[in-house]
């Protein structure tokens, strides 16, 4: 279907009984049952779903329940159904639905919910990011230890407590660090977005402990960690954050970095996706 209306705007609907509904429809559309992993694909990284195995199936994401159509360039608006080299399934996400879209969290994490509706177990975020360290260069991947959810929301409903201590796997980060020894992990800060933080909320943010900025992902990982997904979050560094840099912001900058960086991360995510 194509979702000229879609079914999480209505208030009354059971978020979790529309991620069911469409992954029985992936299932349908992909001929596949189950999913082991799913990974959603920001800016910059999106060759890795060419890198990771065979891609036998590929649908439009507006076709699902619940899928918005991506609103910025660089994601594909599409989910692929990949054969691992190890016989397990990933499902790749290319259609993510940011907070600022202003279509709700429910939307936001319906990718997230849908994935763990399909089977997958582990969850792994990307995004391309603003980086507070000076030391980082654009085109630097880290790894994501913690986040400070600056959004004023949360994809939780009702009285539903989880706990986030070690939201983001321990065990997926040291196993990444046995394909890259190098790479560096921070603390990631969710905006709301779209638009860029000012220096002030840059230096707000490194002194909450944030090293990382964007406009992603913490939302998402707290659902995943609701739906019992163990979770690997990744920030390619497109740029120096408002301030740290001392040129002003723009979405083509974070695009260009992306895809020059493209080649050499898609191919680290590759070779750590080997090795679940």
């Amino acid at each position: 279907m194509t979702n000229h209306t879609n079914p999480l705007d209505d208030p009354a609907a059971d978020p979790f009984a529309v991620a069911a509904n469409a992954a029985v429809q992936i299932a349908e559309k992909t001929g596949v049952q189950r999913h082991d992993i799913a990974l959603t694909l920001g800016s910059g990284w999106a060759k890795a779903a060419d890198l990771i195995g065979e891609t036998t199936a590929t649908i439009p994401a507006t076709e699902i329940d619940g899928f918005s159509k991506p609103a910025l360039e660089g994601h594909t608006g599409s989910l692929r159904s990949i054969l691992l080299p190890n016989g397990k399934r990933a499902l790749v996400i290319g259609a993510r639905t940011h907070y600022y879209e202003g279509h709700g969290v429910r939307r936001v994490v319906h990718s997230v919910r849908t994935a763990a509706a399909t089977g997958a177990k582990i969850m792994i975020l990307t995004n391309g990011a603003g980086g507070i360290r000076e030391t980082w260069n654009p085109g630097t991947p880290v790894l994501i230890s913690d986040h400070i959810n600056l959004t004023a929301t949360s994809p939780l409903e009702g009285a539903t407590f989880v706990d986030l201590t070690d939201l983001y796997s321990r065990r997926l980060r040291d196993l990444a660090r046995t394909i890259d020894a190098s790479l560096d992990d921070g603390v990631y800060c969710q905006f709301r977005g779209p638009n860029y933080e000012t220096p002030a909320e840059v230096q707000m943010a490194k002194a909450m402990g944030g090293h990382i900025v964007g406009m992603s992902t913490a939302l998402e990982a707290i659902a995943a960690r609701q739906s019992g997904m163990e979770i690997l979050g990744m920030s390619l560094i497109t740029n120096l954050a408002a301030g740290i840099q001392k040129t002003p912001l723009s979405h083509e900058e974070v695009i260009d970095a992306g895809k020059a960086a493209e080649p050499v991360i898609s191919a680290l995510l590759a070779k750590i996706v080997a090795e679940l």
